[in-house]
C-alpha cells in the first residue's frame, strides 16, 4: 500500500459517499512530483544551485546563441510570475550567472543573457541531472516508463499544454 491508496483507505472510512478515485492519479501525480524534486535538488545542493536556478540557466543555455531570452520569455518558459522571474534573474545576476543587456533596436526592450559563468555552471551539472533523472525512471520497467509517458503526453495535450512562443532572434 502506498500513501495515496492508504489515504482513499481513510475517506473511504470517513466519507464513503464520496467517489475518491481521482486522488489515485492526481494525489500520485502530486507526490510523486514531490518525491522526484526531493532527489533533483539533492543533485543541484551538490553543486551549489537550486532547481530553480538550473531551470533559469537551463532555459537561455537551450535557447541557443546568443543564449538571451527577455524576461517575459522566460516567465512563458517557466511557467512563473514576472515578479518571480525578476527576483530570480536579480539572484542570478548577483552570482555572475546572467546579465541583463538593453536590446539593440528597441532600449526598452531588457535581454537576460547567460554569462560565461553561468554556461559553465549549467553545463557542469547538467549530466550529472540527467543521471540522477534516469536513475530515477529506473526504478520501473520499460513497458511502464513508456505507459506513464504516453499517460503524461495524452493528458498534457487534453489539458491544452503547448510550447511556449518561439523567441524573437
Amino acid at each position: 500500500m502506498d500513501a495515496v491508496e492508504y489515504f482513499m483507505s481513510q475517506w473511504a472510512e470517513e466519507r464513503p459517499e464520496l467517489d475518491v478515485t481521482p486522488m489515485a492519479t492526481i494525489g500520485r501525480l502530486s507526490r510523486m512530483a514531490a518525491l522526484i524534486q526531493e532527489r533533483i535538488d539533492g543533485v543541484f545542493a551538490q553543486h551549489d544551485l537550486q532547481s530553480w536556478e538550473f531551470d533559469v540557466l537551463a532555459s537561455l543555455r537551450r535557447s541557443g546563441e546568443p543564449h538571451s531570452l527577455t524576461a517575459g520569455e522566460l516567465d512563458r518558459t517557466m511557467m512563473i510570475t514576472s515578479g518571480t522571474t525578476t527576483h530570480r534573474i536579480t539572484r542570478l545576476e548577483a552570482r555572475g550567472f546572467v546579465e541583463r543587456v538593453r536590446d539593440e533596436d528597441d532600449r526598452r526592450v531588457v535581454h537576460v543573457r547567460l554569462t560565461d559563468d553561468g554556461r559553465r555552471a549549467c553545463d557542469a551539472v547538467h549530466g550529472v541531472h540527467l543521471d540522477n533523472e534516469r536513475a530515477i525512471l529506473a526504478l520501473m520497467s520499460d513497458d511502464d516508463r513508456v505507459r506513464l509517458t504516453d499517460g503524461l503526453i495524452a493528458l498534457a495535450e487534453a489539458l491544452g499544454d503547448a510550447p511556449p512562443a518561439a523567441p524573437r532572434r
